[in-house]
């Protein structure tokens, strides 16, 4: 966990509280994190659920690893010390974001277990929905999709830690849910994770 540096701070309560949010929204929140190597699916399979909820009157807000680190992370690399930092912070948006009522769909690589394990904590701790979402695919695959080109620039040593090249992956032990995209359709991975989210009470079951 961060070091908490600033002093004489104090949580605020408002007199709005969660549950009074999900009764607004008809729905609760929750944290849906999807890891995975570079080119799993994890950016896509998010855009799919955002739109299908969308679609069905549920409100989500999607998390990318790219976007944040061009906003609220830019200050950040790629170390080890700077990505446990990038997965704390968002972890703690994503926290905000369930407080307020909304599903956040958290999409980072997130390659270490102890980082992913810190956020599952920073929920549990709060009484507050996590869901490790791990989209499955084999290196080779992942490669050959390679949609960013970043592969074949780590490859060529123009990109140094790279995950699953010469920085390690470290697959979820028991994640909640596991996709594999390589065999798996979009529209049968949304199914199962509406079906889920159902299934936990975050969604109202299916009339």
């Amino acid at each position: 966990m961060a070091e908490q540096k600033a002093t004489n701070v104090h949580w605020h309560e408002g007199d709005i509280t969660t549950q009074d949010r999900n009764k607004l929204l008809g729905h609760k929140g929750a944290t849906l994190w999807f890891t995975g190597l570079s080119g799993s699916g994890k950016s896509t399979v998010a855009v799919a659920l955002e739109g299908v909820l969308h679609d069905m009157g549920y409100l989500s807000y999607r998390l990318d690893g790219d976007n944040v680190r061009l906003g609220i992370n830019k200050n950040l690399g790629f170390s080890a010390e700077d990505r446990t930092e990038n997965i704390r912070r968002i972890g703690e948006i994503s926290k905000l974001f369930v407080d307020a009522g909304v599903i956040a769909l958290s999409s980072f690589i997130s390659p270490y277990r102890a980082d992913r394990d810190t956020v599952r904590e920073l929920h549990d701790q709060a009484g507050m929905d996590f869901i490790e979402v791990f989209v499955d695919v084999p290196l080779e695959v992942a490669e050959d999709r390679d949609p960013k080109g970043l592969y074949k620039k780590a490859r060529a040593g123009e990109i140094k830690g790279f995950t699953g090249i010469d920085d390690p992956y470290e697959s979820p032990l028991n994640p909640e849910i596991v996709l594999n995209s390589a065999t798996m359709s979009l529209e049968e991975e949304v199914i199962l994770l509406i079906d889920m989210l159902r299934e936990r009470g975050i969604l109202p079951a299916s009339e």
